[in-house]
């Protein structure tokens, strides 16, 4: 019902339609070949809902030899439409098994990879590029075939021994995947890899950096968190969003993305006399903004409305104050008038002698 909040003000930092990292999948073909005893081999139904299978067209070294979780791997890939159209290849795709780096179609098949294994993979297009699809080779809703090699395997670097240069890199892959995820509208893995790209960014470190190295590692660091709270407001994950905003004002109090997510996370909860004055100081930051200012005259019309509304339940709740209600019978009617600070001591009086005759009666 509400337009898209961000359509002046980019939801994503550096947001160019990142280069999306192959990951493929097809129809089964209609012949598989066979293992080397030249027996066919079966189908593995991965997950079980015959969206996602794999073949083994070449055996590998045996189960003991598949890649782990976290381990950085190489592996060979080709990947066609279904009517054979061949959208990418690579003789070297390198990346980290589990970390989403690759279609999920990828990360969830290789990790079943023996070394040396060549398999055939089938993948519908929720396991790859969805319903966007990737212009301009690969069309909407797509399927792929994806021949995959396992050729290598091995831990991922330690983040401690990193120089500032490969430290900046990785996280910026890592935040340049989420954005990739953004785009697709796959939030829950978007917010995945700007964590992973948070925690690079916040690891300890036992290699000097340079000043200019750690201004580009902060800069990375309030990238991924104006994109994580992007995300995280899409999911309505208010609590998370605000935490995130805060963090980035924290290093950054003027930035302008963070104040206005700030604004909406807490308009959303219903908190509109402390949204509206973030909503300014964004709005005093850049005067010209027009997602700025059509929010904040919306919020502006809703906290009054939410005065009014309150108002009218008070007024309901504690009746009319007003002199032209009281009935002027009941003055009439009074042949004096008694001063109220002569009946409150009236009252003290004989609430006094009932406490009294209390206490001689318990002493008796």
């Amino acid at each position: 019902e509400e337009e898209d909040d961000l359509s002046e003000l980019p939801p994503l930092e550096d947001v160019g339609r990142p280069p999306a990292p192959p990951r493929e999948d097809s129809q089964p073909p209609e012949q598989g070949r066979g293992d080397a005893a030249g027996e066919p081999q079966e189908w593995l139904d991965v997950l079980g809902n015959g969206l996602l299978k794999k073949k083994t067209l070449v055996p590998g070294q045996g189960v003991d030899s598949r890649p782990q979780k976290g381990q950085d791997v190489t592996i060979r890939l080709k990947a066609t439409l279904e009517d054979g159209t061949v959208v990418e290849e690579d003789p070297a795709l390198t990346f980290t098994l589990g970390d989403c780096d690759v279609l999920q179609a990828l990360d969830l098949c290789v990790q079943l990879l023996e070394m040396g294994e060549t398999a055939l993979i089938t993948s519908d297009a929720k396991y790859c590029y969805g319903a966007q699809g990737r212009s301009p080779d690969i069309p909407p809703n797509a399927s792929l075939t994806l021949e995959v090699e396992l050729l290598g395997a091995r831990d991922a670097p330690d983040l401690e021994l990193l120089s500032g240069k490969e430290k900046i890199q990785l996280a910026n892959r890592k935040r340049e995947r989420g954005n990739f995820f953004y785009q697709q509208a796959d939030y829950v893995l978007a917010i995945n890899s700007y964590d992973i790209a948070l925690r690079i960014v916040g690891s300890s470190s036992k290699v000097d950096f340079s000043p200019d190295e750690e201004a580009e590692l902060l800069d990375v660091k309030v990238k991924c968190l104006n994109n994580l709270a992007a995300s995280q407001l899409k999911l309505d994950h208010f609590k998370a969003a605000l935490k995130s905003c805060n963090l980035v004002l924290e290093h950054q109090p003027g930035n302008i993305k963070a104040l206005f997510r700030k604004g909406k996370v807490l308009a959303q909860q219903g908190e509109y006399r402390e949204a509206i004055p973030i909503l300014k100081a964004a709005l005093k930051l850049e005067p010209s903004n027009k997602t700025i200012h059509a929010e904040l005259s919306k919020l502006v019309k809703k906290h009054a409305d939410q005065r009014n509304v309150e108002t009218e339940m008070y007024r309901k709740m504690l009746g009319n104050p007003s002199a032209a209600s009281t009935p002027r019978k009941c003055k009439d009617k009074l042949p004096w008038s008694i001063p109220w600070k002569w009946l409150f001591g009236a009252t003290a009086i004989a609430l006094g002698g009932v406490a009294l005759s209390v206490v001689i009666a318990a002493r008796n």
